[in-house]
């Protein structure tokens, strides 16, 4: 599998992958699950370069869930300096290749030392154009809606919006995810079926590619194999396919 078998006129314009497996992984090499939060790191970098090569505009990767904070003390501090050191060496690279960092989610929970790395990179990366990479920290889906509510309603109680004016529309634009269009394409890793409280709200439309694949053995090859298949479905939108193909 290559390039080669990619319609660059078709991509989808918003990838959003949960990264899973990391730990287990890890686990049946009998090595501790930070291990392979290391080597998933790597994979990280891969998919990112592969997705700024082909030419996808946005790539969003749930990092670190609102619910990993209940992992073992010593697992989420492993985490975050992981995160913490991918930032920093990463930075350069996104500057070169022209990359966007972004973040959704509870930044606030996030240690002082990682969010400061953090909003640095954000900002030193603001104007660039050729990817978004679009971390989710400390983010769920349920929380981010909660949120999104509570901004609505206080707009509400302050007389600055009709409640009857309220309308998918203004749920989008006071999410964590407001500015970015919704993923086309799911990649799950690792096995699991399931979307974990991930960006519940923005995938209604995304296909859904799951892969027994773990998330350190996710690399540029598997990632194609996604992108062929996600071209091979036909996106209906509630649509028959008749309907499609006569316009």
């Amino acid at each position: 599998m290559s390039g080669a078998n990619i319609d660059v006129s078709r991509l989808p314009r918003h990838v959003a992958i949960i990264m899973d497996g990391n730990g287990r992984w890890a686990q049946s090499r009998k090595k501790p699950r930070l291990y392979g939060h290391k080597v998933g790191a790597d994979s990280v970098r891969e998919i990112v370069e592969a997705c700024r090569e082909i030419g996808i505009k946005y790539l969003t990767l749930y990092a670190f869930s609102s619910e990993n904070w209940q992992r073992p003390a010593q697992e989420v501090s492993g985490l975050m300096s992981i995160l913490k050191r991918y930032l920093e060496g990463e930075l350069p690279r996104m500057q070169k290749n022209d990359i966007r960092l972004m973040s959704i989610g509870d930044r606030q929970r996030l240690p002082q030392a990682v969010r400061d790395v953090l909003i640095n990179a954000i900002e030193e990366t603001s104007s660039n154009t050729q990817l978004t990479l679009n971390l989710a920290l400390s983010y769920g889906g349920r929380d981010e809606l909660v949120r999104a509510v509570r901004k609505i309603g206080r707009l509400c109680l302050e007389n600055k919006l009709d409640v009857d004016e309220v309308s998918d529309t203004t749920i989008a634009e006071h999410l964590d995810t407001c500015g970015i269009p919704d993923p086309d394409l799911l990649i799950r890793t690792g096995g699991e079926a399931r979307l974990s409280n991930f960006l519940l709200w923005q995938l209604s439309y995304a296909e859904i590619y799951f892969t027994e694949t773990m998330w350190p053995d996710f690399r540029k090859e598997i990632f194609l194999q996604a992108l062929t298949e996600y071209q091979a479905r036909e996106r209906r939108f509630g649509r028959t396919g008749d309907q499609l193909h006569s316009e």
